[in-house]
C-alpha cells in the first residue's frame, strides 16, 4: 500500500494512493493511516489534489556516516556504531516545496536518503523484530547546511532549518528495504547513485539502536544515511532524490529573500 497525505478542495486527508503511474487516485483515510485503516469514501485523482509531506513526525531521527564511502569523503573513519542526531519536524516539507537556503550559510548541500516511518509506539526494539513497528518507508532528503555543521562541531544548526527535511511523496508499506537503489539528481545530472545494501548498519540494526536511547512514536521518521556524492546546491536548481520502489521526491531550491 501506498499511504500520503494530501490537500484538496475539502481540506488534508490522509489517503492510499492507488493506480497506475500517471493515472492514480487518492482514496481519503478516516483518522490516520496507522494499524488498518478505514476510508470515507471519497476520492480525487491524483493531478486533482496536492500531495503533502506523507507524515507529520514528533521527531526526526537521523543517521550519519552510514555508507563507508560517504565517511571517507566527509574525510573521517566510518563509525564502528551508529552516530544518531535530530532535525526538528519544523524541518519537514513535502514534494515540490521551496528548500530554503539562510543567508547565513555560504554552501547548502542535498543528501538522498531512505526513510523509515514508525508505525507504533516502541521502546528497546530488538533487530530482528524492527518490521513489526515499521509503517513503510519513503524518500527524504537531509539538507545541510554544510560550512555551519563544520564550524559549530555539533550538527544541530546546519541541519535543523525550516525546510532541511523533505519527505515523499508517499510512504511504502510492503517493501524490502535491503537492496534499493537510490540516486539524487541536480538540474537532471545524477549527483549519488548507490544502494542501501551498502549501508553500514541495517535497517533493523539502527531501529535497534535508536529505540534503546529513545521511545519511538507513531509517525516518527528514521533517516537511513547519505551516499556518497554530496555536493551544493544554489537559487534556481532543483534537487530530485530517488529510491527504488518508492518514487521520486523533488523539490526547487530558492534563497530567503
Amino acid at each position: 500500500m501506498r499511504l500520503g497525505r494530501i490537500a484538496s478542495p475539502d481540506g488534508v486527508a490522509f489517503v492510499a494512493v492507488e493506480g497506475d503511474e500517471g493515472s492514480e487516485t487518492v482514496r481519503e483515510i478516516a483518522e490516520h493511516p496507522f494499524g488498518s485503516p478505514t476510508f470515507t469514501g471519497r476520492s480525487w485523482p491524483l493531478a486533482d489534489v496536492r500531495v503533502l509531506a506523507p507524515i507529520l513526525a514528533s521527531k526526526v531521527i537521523c543517521i550519519g556516516k552510514n555508507y563507508a564511502a560517504h565517511a571517507a569523503e566527509m574525510g573521517g573513519e566510518a563509525p564502528e556504531n551508529p552516530v544518531i542526531f535530530l532535525k526538528p519536524n519544523t524541518s519537514i516539507i513535502g514534494p515540490e516545496v521551496p528548500i530554503v537556503r539562510p543567508p547565513s550559510s555560504d554552501r547548502v548541500d542535498y543528501e538522498g536518503e531512505l526513510a523509515v516511518v514508525i508505525g507504533r509506539p516502541c521502546k528497546d526494539v530488538k533487530a530482528a523484530a524492527a518490521k513489526d513497528v515499521i509503517l513503510g518507508y519513503t524518500v527524504a532528503n537531509d539538507v545541510t547546511a554544510r560550512d555551519q555543521q563544520k564550524a559549530d562541531g555539533q550538527w544541530t544548526r546546519g541541519k535543523g532549518y525550516d525546510t532541511f527535511c523533505p519527505l515523499g511523496p508517499w510512504i511504502v508499506t510492503d517493501l524490502d528495504p535491503t537492496d534499493l537503489e537510490i540516486t539524487t539528481e541536480l538540474d537532471g545530472e545524477v549527483k549519488q547513485r548507490s544502494r542501501t545494501s551498502l549501508l553500514l548498519h541495517s535497517v533493523g540494526d539502527i531501529i535497534e539502536w535508536v529505540s534503546r536511547v529513545m521511545t519511538l512514536l507513531p509517525g516518527d521518521v528514521i533517516l537511513t544515511g547519505t551516499p556518497e556524492g554530496i555536493g551544493p546546491m544554489v537559487a534556481g536548481q532543483r534537487v530530485s532524490v530517488s529510491v527504488q520502489g518508492i518514487g521520486t521526491l523533488s523539490n526547487p531550491v530558492v534563497d530567503k529573500p
